[in-house]
């Protein structure tokens, strides 16, 4: 009898521990529907200058279908240019389950991928699922055709630095036209003072009052912190702006006229690439690009290509040069005028 009590329990046991594990694994599973449709509103965009801010076209896919265990899944859409097979593609996660990019966002990324303004292209487009890593799938391929356009704009910044003149006053770039400018100029000690006109003519322009932008009369004159190189950033949509410290990009070495530890100053220019460049007198010998006079921030490099905290660049021969410094692509390049 005992016996048999003995073998009833340990079979009760060993079925509570069957479904136990049963009942464990079925929670633990989880199913995800692959990448649904892809579907544009439109296929042929109409990108202009002039609707900037416009909805370019709007792509729509079905919510992912998660049954058993509910794990988070990540859409996100991918845009390359035709024929590249998403090589490197551009990537936007998406929180719903639609897309609707503006026609400067979509131009921004033509332009990004290096296709010329003013020549249709073609876009491919395709929708990323992933609920883990090693569970990736992809919806159908849509083409979009676009002719992306020359979305650079400028404003000017006269002031004391430059004899208050217009027609010669620094710029300020808006890579895509959306109201957002941006640029770095030198103001000397005293002549901290400027405005913001939106051409190079006193006809119209812009002071600060009450903390914005302005053009009232009584709208008093920016003005920089300190003497420097300083980046203004200016929200001509808002009336914001904002002036901070920049740094001092400049060359040094033996093939500058006072050799090591002197400087030549580099000037940014405000065309939206972040290049610097400066027209010098050079002697052969070999040069380094640093930051603010000291070396804790310098490039040098070989065969046009940067390298932080790279070898010294030589200078073949003395001569007039124009020296073009690209940080945000790691190149330089020394051209002999």
């Amino acid at each position: 009898m005992k016996s048999n009590i003995i073998k009833y329990i340990s079979f009760v046991l060993v079925a509570i521990g069957l479904w136990s594990c049963k009942k464990d694994g079925t929670e633990l599973v989880s199913n995800v529907s692959p990448a649904g449709t892809l579907t544009a509103s439109t296929t042929t965009l109409n990108l202009s200058l002039a609707a900037a801010t416009s909805t370019a076209v709007t792509l729509t896919f079905p919510a992912p279908v998660v049954t058993g265990v509910i794990v988070p899944v990540t859409s996100t859409i991918q845009i390359d240019v035709k024929g590249r097979n998403f090589a490197n593609p551009k990537e936007v996660v998406i929180a719903g389950t639609t897309y609707a990019p503006t026609v400067s966002a979509i131009n921004a990324i033509m332009l990004a991928f290096g296709l010329k303004a003013n020549v249709p292209s073609e876009l491919e487009v395709r929708l990323k699922s992933a609920p883990a890593p090693n569970a990736v799938t992809y919806s159908n391929v849509l083409t979009l055709k676009a002719t992306a356009y020359l979305a650079t704009s400028w404003i000017f910044a006269p002031g004391a630095y430059q004899g208050w003149a217009p027609a010669t006053a620094d710029s300020l770039v808006s890579p895509d036209s959306d109201g957002k400018y941006f640029g770095i100029i030198v103001f000397p000690a005293a002549q901290l003072e400027f405005k913001i006109t939106p051409v190079k003519t006193w006809d119209l322009s812009y002071g600060v009052l009450g903390g914005l932008l302005s053009s009232a009369g009584n709208a008093a004159n920016l003005t920089a912190p300190k003497a420097g190189p300083q980046l203004i950033t200016v929200d001509m949509n808002t009336k914001a702006f904002k002036i901070e410290e920049s740094k001092i990009w400049a060359m040094t070495g033996s093939a500058t006229p006072l050799g090591w530890g002197s400087d030549i100053d580099m000037k940014f220019i405000n065309d939206g690439k972040g290049t610097y460049k400066v027209t010098a007198n050079l002697l052969a010998g070999e040069l380094k690009f640093r930051a603010d006079r000291a070396y804790d921030f310098n490039y040098g490099g070989s065969g046009g290509n940067l390298v932080f905290n790279g070898g010294n660049i030589a200078v073949a021969a003395a001569g007039n040069y124009t020296v073009t410094f690209d940080i945000p692509n790691l190149k330089y390049s020394l051209v002999k005028n």
